[in-house]
């Protein structure tokens, strides 16, 4: 089967599985693509596909971790550099160490610098699958933050720890000085071919709509999805970390996209891009792995002395040494002011006692544990182990080493779809998501600001056209009654004028409510009129399918606010308590 014909074949395998995951909410989606391949490529008759590690890796690695440096929340990730750090580096070089030397005992068969490599080889974790297991599970923000970044970026350390370990296998060779400065090339190298780019990007974008404004808009989303192929290539021709490039350009093009409030239809075009490229190149991924598994397990039998019962015990104790490192490295490598920001969830937190702290504590350092899912970059690596050694002769455990770093993965995956849920459940959550919260008091802002720009000031009142102040009052007072609306949905503290006023506060601000989401109901429900009318006109032929497409965007634009608007209003008085009756049996209460 030729390249493109596979990928396209992997892509619609991967849209089809997560049609089938919505069936079953129960599995972890990555769980579901990793099964499904199996299962097509495991009769002798079934699919099988030859694995190229290097295409693999370009073809699908840039874009996915492009796409996570681009929305990645910049404000944690630079806020908690220092943890993130400590997990893509230093728990790199400590997995390395020590779970190298642990499997070398464990198998003396496995010469020590392949013990290495497979430790490099399972060292980086997956934040995809992390999110995918816990998505609305309660995952305190901070925590999945700091997670996400250590994914971002052990993925190259985990690598280029790979590449040194293999080169010593290989030669024989090894020199600490010579990968020190190896090691600060390849990455700071990388870091800064990334930000060139993804920099020059944002220059070349700003000229152009500078100048056209949003008519390019589809031309630079096509440049903005090349991009991070650019950098991985760039970076990988100069010796440096093509994957950090990516990062880094993802990061950077987010950070210039903060001064282009303005250019609405190149951020909606790049937003619906991206969430199709994340979704089908996921789905890509763990359905490659799972297309590789029984190729992998036929291999390793036929090559191995051991049979299955004995290469299972295996996996099972290696994962084992893997998470208790990682378990060790959160308990103590991050004790102090870090865990401590990691198990924050919300403002004021130092008031739990210390007892709910230390309980909170060993949550999060068992939460984050689990969280140490392997995934594609693991595969990859595993793949990418040459056939051939030093003198020809064959590259010792080859694939004893890929078998254990698949079993490593569906494992830890195994795992964590079963620990994170029971363990979050444990864990105490704020009153409101932290999120939700700023989310809240951002649109506040937001409205208040516009109800401030709508006032004119007395000199506009003066000097304006008589006829044209009062049209301008008339629509002003339309949109204020609007606005008004929407911050007394967001602000619960609206309206406390009088004692009478306090003490029914909950019943009157629930009731505002109800009839703000009613009326937000009945406005889809007139949207949904609109689009038909407009599509029962296309259908007599009274209009064309330009004139729709013209007419189905303004109304799909207005439902999809709404929406964003009846979700914020019943999120909001889901959380309100009920209606207490009114004090004194009702009778009102005088201010003194």
């Amino acid at each position: 089967m030729h390249t493109v014909e596979i990928v396209l074949l992997v892509l619609m395998l991967g849209a089809v599985t997560g049609i089938a995951a919505r069936y079953l909410p129960a599995i972890p989606l990555p769980l579901i693509q990793i099964v499904m391949g199996a299962v097509i490529s495991w009769p002798q008759h079934g699919l099988h596909i030859a694995f190229d590690p290097d295409l693999f890796l370009l073809l699908f690695i840039p874009p996915l971790l492009f796409a996570d440096g681009w929305r990645i929340p910049k404000r944690e990730f630079f806020g908690f550099w220092q943890p993130v750090l400590q997990l893509a580096l230093g728990l790199v070089l400590f997995t390395v160490l020590g779970l190298g030397l642990f499997i070398h005992w464990l198998i003396p068969s496995m010469p020590l610098p392949v013990a290495f490599a497979l430790a490099a080889v399972v060292s980086p974790t997956d934040a995809v699958a992390v999110s995918a297991i816990t998505r609305n599970l309660g995952m305190p923000a901070k925590t999945m933050s700091v997670l996400e970044g250590e994914s971002l970026l052990n993925d190259a350390s985990g690598l280029v720890a790979l590449k040194f370990t293999v080169a010593a296998a290989i030669t024989g060779a090894f020199s600490w000085s010579n990968a020190l400065v190896n090691f600060m090339w390849i990455a700071l190298a990388g870091l800064a071919v990334g930000a060139a780019l993804g920099w020059g990007y944002a220059v070349l974008r700003e000229q152009v709509t500078r100048q056209l404004g949003d008519i390019a808009a589809t031309q630079m989303v096509v440049l903005m999805v090349l991009l991070p192929f650019a950098a991985y290539l760039l970076g990988d021709h100069i010796g440096a970390s093509g994957i950090l490039a990516a990062v880094a350009a993802g990061v950077t093009t987010n950070l210039a996209d903060l001064k282009r409030s303005d250019f609405i239809g190149e951020r909606m075009r790049s937003e619906a891009t991206w969430t199709m490229i994340e979704s089908s190149f996921n789905g890509a991924v763990f359905l490659l792995l799972g297309l590789q598994l029984p190729s992998i397990i036929t291999a390793t039998l036929a090559d191995e002395r051991m049979g299955m019962g004995e290469l299972s015990a295996y996996v099972i104790v290696l994962t084992a040494a893997l998470l208790a490192l990682r378990w060790f490295w959160f308990a103590l490598g991050l004790q102090g002011r870090h865990l401590h920001a990691l198990i924050a969830s919300r403002p004021h937190q130092d008031a739990v006692n210390a007892a709910g702290r230390r309980r909170n504590a060993w949550l999060i350092s068992v939460i984050s544990t689990f969280a140490g899912i392997r995934g594609a970059v693991t595969l990859a690596g595993a793949l990418s182990i040459p056939l051939l050694a030093g003198g020809g002769h064959p590259f010792p455990e080859r694939n004893l080493l890929i078998f254990l770093a698949t079993g490593t993965i569906l494992c830890t995956l195994i795992l964590g779809s079963i620990g994170l849920p029971l363990l979050l459940k444990r864990l105490p959550r704020a009153a409101e998501n932290p999120e939700e919260r700023e989310e809240r008091q951002a649109r506040l802002a937001a409205c208040r600001a516009a109800v401030s720009g709508l006032t004119l000031s007395e000199k506009e009142r003066e000097q304006a056209d008589p006829q044209w102040l009062a049209q301008y009052q008339e629509a002003a007072g339309r949109l204020l009654h609007d606005y008004h609306k929407r911050i007394d949905l967001l602000d619960d503290n609206v309206g406390a004028t009088t004692l009478e006023a306090e003490a029914q506060l909950p019943a009157v601000l629930r009731e505002r409510r109800q009839r703000y989401i009613v009326q937000l109901e009945l406005h889809l429900k007139c949207l949904h009129i609109e689009r038909a009318a407009m599509y029962a006109a296309r259908r007599d032929g009274r209009i064309n399918d330009n004139v729709l497409r013209r007419l189905a965007v303004e109304v799909d634009l207005s439902e999809v606010s709404l929406q964003q608007r009846l979700a914020v209003a019943r999120r909001t008085l889901a959380k309100m308590p009920a209606a207490a009756p009114p004090p004194n049996g009702g009778a009102a209460v005088k201010k003194e």
